[in-house]
């Protein structure tokens, strides 16, 4: 070979051409690589853009902020921003006096007679639903219902024919480092496609406000705007529910999570046969099992979740439950963490009788454990398996209304007789920013038991502005103190 030939090759391997024996060898690993092509034409028709309005001011929470856009947040404020708004406007985005009024994020059709899945928390509470199709349509839909514990809206629109819908796959397949798939409408841009892998399954984030929800841990990016989105598997089935990030910003900082599509369509079908979702109850309270537990308890490790305490008359007292169990499984799925059980029981059907492996005394047993129906404190008041309401009243200084309870009511939510009003709607600042709900249910005021609609009167009737009232809340069986600040007239 002459010396021309050989500064020709050299030449081509310093601008990246190789021999042909080389692009054989580098094409199968290339080959591996993931085309999403096929799964985002196929099922882009079928995801939707949601837009709820408001006649007032839009009542938040601190999962709703974290999870869909207020239009306008989230872009960068620098020159280039600036003209990118000037010249082109922004996507989708209402005026800056319609922000207060609207709030936006995605959803996708689920059956093709018009039947789509959202978040809660993008239309909770809203006077006005829309949704946008790829082919441009703009639709009212109808809230069918919602469940705020899994976070999961169902919606209706009628299209005069049938829609393209997705197809449904089973979250519980699901194994980390697989490749997944979003599309949805962050920040106003309708079908923006992202990717990445499962980072992790069955992750509990340990909320108060969701306790049943074992989620899907992802690294695709997701931003406000995303929520209710699909999140779809490499045979473009749907396997989640996208939902939260985890940022310190507010944008997506590389975890993001979704509820499993399994989770979402046992809420829908509930939903749709009779208004509310039930979930099942053991009856006990659990904790995690520490280092220090783990030689009295004779275990090899820290697994299990040990149990504190043992409701009276639940299934489990029945069953012989005791304080000082660790339960190790629960209908044949080990129990690894105390966070791993409550997912488990909450997709119970109550009534059913479940095996349940528990380690007593350093040695295993199993007991069947008939499990009961949880009590429905948000869904009790706010039109989806609701009993009537005897008398309503509000607070303006709290930002909030209260109606009384009825005794079937009470036993449904397990309180004791003449005990606590429910929040019947969220109407100011003052009670929104402290994270309270519809449905959350008032025992004290001021340490001062309240079981009507006039004792809550009369225990907020010398509310001023500057003063701090003290609310014992319940809220899915478990209570907590919660401060309202009042502001004074500088609104501080």
């Amino acid at each position: 070979m002459n010396h021309s030939i050989l500064r020709s090759l050299a030449c081509l391997a310093l601008l990246g051409i190789a021999s042909a024996g080389t692009v054989q060898a580098q094409a199968p690993a290339a080959a591996k690589l993931p085309d999403f092509t096929g799964i985002v034409q196929k099922n882009a028709p079928a995801v939707v853009n949601v837009e709820a309005r408001y006649n007032g001011e839009r009542q938040g929470n601190s999962r709703s902020m974290r999870g869909q856009t207020m239009p306008g947040q989230g872009m960068p404020d620098d020159q280039q921003a600036e003209i990118l708004r000037r010249f082109f406007g922004m996507p989708m985005m209402p005026s800056p006096q319609d922000q207060k009024h609207t709030s936006l994020g995605s959803g996708f059709i689920i059956s093709g007679d018009g039947y789509i899945l959202t978040n809660n928390h993008v239309v909770d509470h809203a006077d006005k639903v829309t949704v946008r199709l790829q082919d441009q349509r703009t639709l009212t839909a109808k809230v069918i219902g919602t469940d705020p514990t899994y976070d999961i809206a169902l919606l209706k629109v009628d299209a005069g024919g049938s829609l393209p819908a997705v197809t449904l796959g089973d979250s519980r397949s699901l194994k980390p480092g697989q490749w997944v798939l979003a599309i949805g409408s962050p920040f106003g841009f309708d079908y923006t496609v992202t990717q990445g892998i499962v980072s992790a399954v069955g992750r509990n984030l340990g909320q108060r406000d969701q306790p049943y929800t074992s989620f899907i841990q992802t690294d695709v990016p997701i931003n406000r705007g995303n929520s209710g989105g699909p999140l779809f598997d490499l045979q473009g089935r749907v396997v989640g529910v996208n939902s939260q990030i985890y940022s310190n910003t507010g944008t997506y900082s590389g975890v993001a999570f979704s509820i499993p599509i399994d989770v979402a369509m046992n809420a829908v079908q509930q939903l749709k046969s009779k208004g509310y979702v039930s979930r099942g109850m053991l009856g006990v309270t659990v904790q995690p099992v520490d280092d220090d537990m783990v030689k009295a308890f004779g275990l090899d490790n820290s697994v299990g979740a040990a149990v504190v305490d043992v409701t009276a008359g639940s299934g489990a007292a029945k069953a012989g439950i005791q304080s000082g169990d660790v339960i190790l499984a629960y209908d044949g799925r080990a129990v690894q963490q105390a966070a791993d059980l409550p997912p488990l029981v909450g997709m119970t059907k109550p009534g059913s009788k479940v095996p349940m492996e528990i380690l007593r005394n350093g040695k295993k047993q199993t007991l069947e454990v008939a499990i009961g129906e949880a009590s429905r404190d948000r869904n009790a008041m706010n039109g989806q398996g609701a009993a009537p309401s005897l008398a309503s009243s509000g607070s303006t200084a709290l930002g909030l209304t209260v109606q009384s309870i009825d005794d079937d009511t009470r036993t449904q939510l397990g309180l004791k007789p003449g005990q606590g009003v429910v929040i019947g709607d969220i109407t100011g600042p003052v009670a929104a920013q402290a994270g309270l709900q519809a449905g959350d249910v008032i025992l004290m005021v001021n340490q001062q038991e309240v079981g009507s609609v006039a004792e809550f009167e009369a225990a907020t009737k010398g509310v001023k502005a500057g003063s701090t009232v003290l609310l014992l809340v319940r809220r899915d069986g478990q209570s907590s103190f919660i401060g309202l600040t009042v502001p004074d007239a500088d609104g501080k």
